[in-house]
Formats: structure tokens, C-alpha cells, sequence
């Protein structure tokens, strides 16, 4: 999924050799296996492997970054991730340079995208987003975050 606003369609491009890195990592066999933390990849591009238990949404946070593109993919467990632009958010921990992040308030309207095995989403650099939200029950959730230099 991507979403954005008519007249910056083309301002990313999706087929660039540093996201066909990223998707190519996202088609291996194995991910299911790999343990968790970093692996360096091509292109500036590296992946986490994640493993985790989805939590209630009133608990987490929204967050972007500014120097990555997230590709949140589940390879196994179901999650609700939490969406909006950040235009007109409210900061509530101020940008963490040696993490690439920044948190938000609750926003008084945002979207939802339900995740299952094998779906993924690409978040660009102003899309706020609230991951590893239960879905329906909590449970455990593996899932690969490939950072994408913006």
C-alpha cells in the first residue's frame, strides 16, 4: 500500500535499485527463520527482524522518520498499524537523531491498515504511523522493517 496526495506521485521512486534491494531481501524463503536485529543490506538499505507480541493501540504511539522509508512486513501474525499524515501533529518526544524518530500525541482522526502474513506497507518519511497494534487478540508477531534511505 502507499497513499499520499495527487501532485507528489512521482516524488519517490518506487523502483529505484535501493527498493528493489529491499523487496528482493522481503522475497527470501527464510525469513521466518532469521533472529532478531540488524542486517545490513545494499545501497544504505538494512532490515530488523523483529519478533513481538501486537499490543492495545492506547499504549503506543505514533512516529515517523526522517531519513528512512519504512517497509513494514509480516512474516508471521496478524497487526493493525495505525496511519495519518504528520502535518498539524503534536510532538510528544522531539526528534531522536541517532534513532531516526520522532513521537506524536494522538491525533484526533487517523486510519488504520490491517497487516497479515505475507502483506506489507511502505511508509515514506511523512507518513505517521502507530505499528504493532492488536488486531484482534494479542499475539506473537514477526515481522522485518527494511530501512530505505529517503
Amino acid at each position: 500500500m502507499q497513499f499520499g496526495t495527487i501532485g507528489e506521485q512521482y516524488k519517490y521512486d518506487f523502483i529505484a535499485d535501493k527498493f528493489q534491494v529491499a523487496f528482493a531481501f522481503l522475497s527470501r524463503k527464510d525469513l521466518d527463520q532469521l533472529p532478531e536485529g540488524w542486517i545490513a543490506l545494499e545501497n544504505g538499505v538494512r532490515a530488523s527482524v523483529q519478533h513481538y507480541t501486537t499490543m492495545d493501540a492506547s499504549t503506543l504511539s505514533f512516529e515517523t522518520h526522517e531519513k528512512y522509508f519504512d517497509i513494514q512486513y509480516l512474516v508471521k501474525g496478524k497487526e493493525k498499524i495505525g496511519v495519518c499524515t504528520r502535518d498539524g501533529l503534536e510532538v510528544k518526544i522531539p526528534y531522536d537523531e541517532d534513532n531516526d524518530i520522532t513521537f506524536y500525541e494522538e491525533p484526533p482522526v487517523s486510519g488504520e491498515v490491517y497487516l497479515q502474513k505475507g502483506n506489507y506497507i511502505i511508509l515514506a518519511p511523512e507518513d505517521a504511523h502507530k505499528p504493532r497494534c492488536v488486531a484482534d487478540v494479542p499475539m506473537p508477531v514477526i515481522k522485518i522493517v527494511v530501512k530505505v534511505p529517503a
